[in-house]
């Protein structure tokens, strides 16, 4: 089931549009707090973004350059300002697809599916994993950090993948080794050491020092 976060400030309209969705076997969720939107986008891990542009406090395209710094996924706005001029913007600003209100709700749902269609088919769907204002993507392997971005190795991306997955739980040194090097060949203990110094190296240059914790004697540990 594909997740549709709805970023639309009139109640009326983002109910309608919640309650649409939900009969097309979509799961939706509504905004609540328009002071928190990359918060409550982070915790809801949508496969597409519905944006009105005239919002409180920030307009929508605030919040799509927000989300875009990182994540790809599809946003389409919905606006009653559908001048070229906003068409234009809106798509400038990293969006991709544009619905004027007042709109007929078949028309956004065959928008949604065809837009899902073109960004899914092919690939896995983006999940974002956050904690202490770090936003680790596993769809580019990338991590985010008071707005630096990181790209991450493959081993530096599951590293963190299981590390956060067990936030708070010291995760031993043999089970992060069978998760990046899964097959029967030997694998040097020194190896994993390596790669850990190398990722530390990295989240430090971002920001994040000393995310991750060495337990003596068990492994390692990203504090909750």
């Amino acid at each position: 089931m594909y997740k549709i976060l709805i970023v639309e400030d009139d109640g009326v309209i983002s109910k309608s549009l919640k309650d649409h969705l939900c009969k097309w076997g979509f799961e939706a969720v509504e905004i609540l707090d328009f002071h928190q939107v990359i918060n409550e986008f982070v915790a809801a891990d949508p496969q597409l973004v519905l944006m009105d542009i005239s919002l409180p406090f920030f307009n929508g395209y605030h919040w799509c350059s927000e989300i875009r710094k990182i994540s790809k996924v599809p946003i389409i706005f919905i606006s009653s300002t559908s001048d070229n001029m906003n068409i234009v913007m809106a798509m400038n600003m990293g969006g991709d697809d544009f619905i004027a209100k007042p709109f007929d709700l078949s028309v956004v749902v065959a928008k949604i599916q065809a837009l899902l269609r073109r960004t899914y088919s092919f690939q896995g769907q983006m999940n974002l994993l956050e904690h202490k204002g770090a936003i680790l993507n596993l769809g580019d392997a990338s991590i985010t950090y008071e707005n630096q971005k990181v790209e991450l190795s493959k081993n530096e991306l599951k590293t963190l993948h299981i590390l956060l997955e067990n936030k708070g739980k010291a995760v031993s040194r043999d089970i992060l080794m069978k998760g990046l090097w899964d097959s029967d060949c030997f694998v040097d203990d020194n190896t994993l050491t390596v790669n850990i110094t190398r990722l530390r190296k990295k989240l430090d240059e971002a920001g994040l020092t000393d995310f991750i914790a060495t337990k003596k004697g068990i492994g390692y540990l990203i504090g909750d």
